[in-house]
C-alpha cells in the first residue's frame, strides 16, 4: 500500500523553508556552486564506487519552477491514479482523515521540503536560487549520488525493474502481489545510499564517515520524523505520511551502513544495486535480506467467482511497513516495534459493489505472522481500534455470551464480527493466520472463510 517517494521527484530530505521576503544567491555564487560539482561529484564517486561515465548537467531554479516541476511529474505519473486510490483505501484504514486531500497535500509538503533534485529525464541536477550556498554542498553530494546511479543503472528504469501493476491483471497471482513493494524496497536502496554519501561529505573534514560516527545517521533519522518550525505542513502531517515519506531515507540509511559494515563499499552500492531488496521487511531488517529470507506467497482466494457482485477498486500488498505503521497509530509506536518483525505477510483487496457505487469501500485483508500469538495481538489491536473509527462499533454477540472489554483484551482468536454504520466487521484468526473482513456481504464474507480456513467455520465467538 505504500507509494513514498517513487511517486515524487529523487529530491533530499533537507528542509527548505518557504519565506516570502527570503534572498536568493548571487549569479556569482550560483556560478561558484556550479563549479564545485564537479568536486563534490568526484568525492561521491569515491565514496561509493560507482564510476563518472560523463558530465553531470547543472540548473539553478525558482521556487515556481520547482513547483511547476512538481506537479508536471505528478501530472505525467502513471501512478497518480494509483494514488488516488490508495488515498481512499488508506482513509478506509483509518490512517488518513476523511477529509485529507493527498495530491495537494504532497505538493504543499514537498515545495516546503525540497533542497535539491535531480531530473533522471534530463540528466541534469537542479539547484535552488533561494538556499544558501552553505546549506547546498551537502545536498548535492546527496543529488550527485543520484546521478552516478543513473550513469550505471539508468535510474528510472531500474526503478520500473520487476514492480508490477496488480490493477491490470486480470487474474492475480499470489507473487505478482509479493511483488508489489518492489518499487518502495528500491527506493529506500536510492536513497540510503545518497544519504550515506551525505553524511560522509558532511564528516569527511573530520576524517569520520557513517560507518565510524553511527550517531550522525541516528540524529538525521530523528529529525526526519520530528520535523521543524519551518516545516508546518510535515509536522501536521498524518503518522502514516510521515512515516511513508521518511521511511526510504530513515530505513534505507540503516540498510546502507549495515551492508557497508557487513560487506564494504562494493556491497552496500554496485551490489546493492544489482541485486536489490523486493520488500519494506528486506529493508527494515537488513540481516533478513543479507540471509536471503525467502517469505512464500500467501494463498489468494478467487477473486473473481468471490467478488463477482463486486468492481475491483484497488489490490497491494501490506508489507512490513504499512503494518508498523497501522500498529503504530492504533497502538503505539513501542508495541510496533515489538510486534511488527513477527510479520510473514499481508494484502488487501478493495471492491465496490456494482449495484450501488456509493456504497463503502469494502475491504478484504489477509495477513501471516510468525506465531499464533503474534497473530491474536494484531487482531486485538485492530478490534480495539475500530470505535475510534466507527462511531457505532458494536459486537454481534451469539448464544448470550457477553461482548469483548477490548480495552482489556490483549489477544483474540476464533471468529468475531461486530456492526458499523459501513457494514459489518469480521475478524477470523486461526493459528499463524487472519483475515478482516470490512463491509462485504454476509455471503462474500463466508465464502472467503471458507476458501482461506477449510476447516469447519466456527459458529461462537471465542473470548
Amino acid at each position: 500500500m505504500t507509494w513514498a517517494q517513487d511517486k515524487a521527484p529523487k529530491s533530499s530530505a533537507a528542509n527548505a523553508p518557504n519565506k516570502p521576503d527570503e534572498e536568493k544567491i548571487t549569479p556569482q555564487q550560483a556560478e561558484a556552486l556550479f563549479r564545485e560539482v564537479d568536486t563534490i561529484l568526484a568525492f561521491v564517486s569515491k565514496d561509493s564506487g560507482l564510476p563518472i561515465k560523463h558530465e553531470v548537467k547543472r540548473k539553478l531554479v525558482d521556487r515556481d519552477g520547482v513547483v511547476a516541476y512538481l506537479k508536471k511529474s505528478m501530472d505525467e505519473d502513471k501512478d497518480t491514479k494509483r494514488l488516488q486510490r490508495s488515498e481512499l483505501v488508506l482513509k478506509k484504514f483509518g490512517l488518513l482523515p476523511q477529509t485529507f486531500d493527498l495530491q495537494t497535500f504532497l505538493v504543499a509538503l514537498l515545495r516546503e521540503q525540497i533542497a535539491g533534485y535531480y531530473d533522471a529525464k534530463t540528466k541534469t541536477v537542479n539547484l535552488l536560487d533561494w538556499l544558501d550556498v552553505e546549506q547546498q554542498r551537502p545536498v548535492l553530494a546527496h543529488e550527485l549520488t543520484h546521478a552516478l546511479q543513473d550513469q550505471s543503472i539508468d535510474l528510472e528504469q531500474w526503478m520500473k525493474a520487476g514492480d508490477v501493476d496488480l490493477d491490470e491483471m486480470p487474474t492475480l497471482t499470489p507473487a505478482a502481489v509479493q511483488q508489489d513493494e518492489v518499487g518502495d524496497a528500491r527506493q529506500a536502496v536510492v536513497e540510503g545510499q545518497a544519504m550515506v554519501t551525505l553524511v560522509d561529505y558532511m564528516l569527511a573534514p573530520t576524517g569520520q564517515t557513517i560507518v565510524s560516527s553511527p550517531q550522525i545517521a541516528n540524529a538525521l533519522k530523528q529529525g526526519m520524523l520530528v520535523g521543524t518550525a519551518d516545516s508546518p505542513e510535515f509536522q501536521n502531517a498524518p503518522i502514516y505520511i510521515k512515516e511513508a515519506l521518511t521511511f526510504p531515507y530513515r530505513y534505507g540509511i540503516d540498510f546502507i551502513a549495515e551492508l557497508l559494515r557487513r560487506g564494504g563499499k562494493e556491497r552496500a552500492f554496485a551490489s546493492a544495486l544489482a541485486n536489490p531488496p523486493y520488500s519494506s521487511r528486506q529493508i527494515m531488517e537488513p540481516a533478513t535480506y543479507l540471509s536471503g529470507e525467502a517469505i512464500s506467497p500467501l494463498p489468494l482466494p478467487n477473486f473473481n467467482e468471490d467478488f463477482k457482485n463486486y468492481e475491483r477498486f484497488d489490490v497491494g500488498a501490506m508489507g512490513e511497513l504499512d503494518t508498523s505503521v497501522l500498529i503504530d497509530q492504533y497502538a503505539d509506536a513501542e508495541t510496533s516495534q515489538k510486534l511488527y518483525p513477527s510479520w510473514r505477510g499481508g494484502y488487501y483487496y478493495a471492491a465496490r459493489l456494482k449495484a450501488n457505487p456509493n456504497a463503502p469501500l469494502a475491504i478484504f485483508y489477509f495477513s501471516r505472522w510468525a506465531t499464533p500469538e503474534s497473530a491474536s495481538s494484531f487482531a486485538a489491536i485492530y478490534a480495539a481500534y475500530l470505535s475510534k473509527r466507527y462511531t457505532n462499533a458494536k459486537e454481534v454477540v451469539l448464544n448470550g455470551t457477553a461482548p469483548l472489554d477490548l480495552t482489556q483484551t490483549h489477544a483474540l482468536s476464533g471468529t468475531h464480527t461486530w456492526t458499523t454504520e459501513a457494514g459489518a466487521v469480521t475478524i477470523r484468526v486461526s493459528g499463524t493466520d487472519l483475515m478482516i473482513a470490512e463491509s462485504l456481504d454476509q455471503r462474500t464474507t463466508e465464502q472467503l472463510e471458507r476458501e482461506m480456513f477449510p476447516e469447519p467455520t466456527q459458529t461462537t465467538a471465542e473470548h
